[in-house]
């Protein structure tokens, strides 16, 4: 039985537009990020939509209840939909970042795929054959959509501010998603430079450097 998945990254916030390091920090939109979770919120209100689930940080909650809101839906949190831990790189100005070594407080990135694979094994068992919208960010969602290519993340176009991408997956095929092929080799770069071309948006609202 499959089960359709929104995935949905948070509107911009204020450090998305200062180019600020989120993390795991709550964040908060701002009057773009806003705009933003309304314009996914009209274009969903026509889908049949059966639960909303969205990251426990603040951003993301902020941009499932705009989407949430025509539906009559509560939102439903996950630790596991979470940003990656950026460690110490939290909160620093991420041009700086460019060319450093990576620090070892950094969630690595197996661990990082290992909670995505468990987010979409979450999600089937739960909601199996519903549709689901699941707000995240910039690089969990990456790591969730190379989890459901069987592809490694660096393959994985980065999703924008507000992007909407749809999954349809089932228990089986997410059981069976291997970890090892989406794993990508680790390399001291920017973070805001590991994307390149795979996956397909459905829709497109603004852009941002920070996660």
């Amino acid at each position: 039985m499959n089960t359709k998945i929104f995935l949905v990254r948070h509107g911009e916030t204020i450090d998305n537009a200062r180019q600020i390091m989120q993390g795991q920090t709550q964040g908060e939109l701002n009057e773009k990020g806003r705009e933003q979770a309304r314009q996914v919120a009209e274009r969903l209100a026509s889908e049949q939509i059966d639960a909303v689930i969205a990251s426990d940080l603040h951003r993301a909650v902020q941009t499932a209840e705009y989407i949430a809101q025509p539906h009559h839906l509560e939102v439903t949190t996950t630790a596991l939909m979470r940003e990656r831990d950026w460690g110490s790189f939290t909160g620093r100005f991420i041009p700086d970042l460019k060319g450093e070594v990576w620090p070892d407080d950094i969630e690595s990135e197996e661990t990082l795929l290992l909670r995505a694979r468990a987010f979409l094994l979450y999600i089937v068992a739960t909601y199996p054959g519903k549709r689901v919208v699941a707000v995240g960010h910039g690089i969990f969602n990456k790591a969730v959509l190379a989890v459901y290519a069987k592809c490694p993340m660096r393959e994985v176009q980065r999703m924008m501010n507000a992007e909407v991408r749809i999954l349809t997956t089932s228990a089986e095929s997410t059981a069976s998603a291997s970890v090892t092929s989406a794993l990508a080799s680790s390399t001291a770069v920017v973070p805001t430079a590991m994307a390149s071309a795979k996956g397909t948006p459905a829709a497109t609202t603004g852009s941002a450097t920070a996660e």
